[in-house]
């Protein structure tokens, strides 16, 4: 067989060319919206559901009397936690004084336990308030804690709308609820 110049070798399939591929289908599910509950309401609700799965399964990190902390399904970086209150309700005003309160004691929590398996350079933390800001899943608040690393943000968001993760979310889940457990 004749050689393919380099230039045209990438229009053939299973012809190699001069990228490398990271293939994230699993995103998908997300860009889709195939897990996202089509009813706002508590019964299809995954932030009500993960709860009441034992913890491995739930991806739940740590649980508190009125909150949980739970990982992303979509990370943004390794370590990406969700804080929630098991109460569903969709707005930071809709919080009792104690919600509140032990929501941002779990912030704290969540941030240390980080910094003590992976050792981040910083942190995003946010709530999206309602579909418009951003929030995936409106109905539920839930709080982000996003560890962050000094050229975290590299090429591969920017070019190919990819983040390369090292850790499997169960492997992440085992060391941070270790961590907290040490708090």
């Amino acid at each position: 067989m004749d050689s393919i110049p380099i230039e045209d070798a990438g229009s053939l399939p299973g012809v190699p060319d001069a990228f490398q591929r990271l293939w994230t289908p699993h995103r998908m599910v997300y860009i889709e919206g195939e897990n996202k509950p089509t009813d706002p309401g508590e019964g299809s609700c995954p932030f009500c559901q993960a709860p009441q799965r034992e913890d491995a399964d739930g991806l739940i990190v740590h649980r508190g009397e009125l909150v949980y902390a739970v990982l992303n399904l979509y990370p943004y970086s390794p370590g990406h936690l969700l804080l929630c209150p098991y109460r569903h309700v969709s707005d930071f005003t809709e919080l009792t004084v104690a919600e509140s309160a032990e929501l941002s004691a779990f912030t704290a929590q969540a941030m240390t336990a980080l910094r003590e398996v992976s050792r981040p350079a910083g942190f995003n933390l946010g709530l999206n308030q309602g579909e418009v800001a951003g929030a995936g899943i409106a109905a539920h608040l839930h709080q982000h804690v996003v560890p962050r690393w000094m050229g975290d943000a590299n090429f591969l968001p920017v070019v190919a709308q990819t983040k390369a993760l090292p850790q499997l979310l169960g492997q992440t889940r085992q060391v941070l609820a270790a961590a907290w457990s040490r708090l």
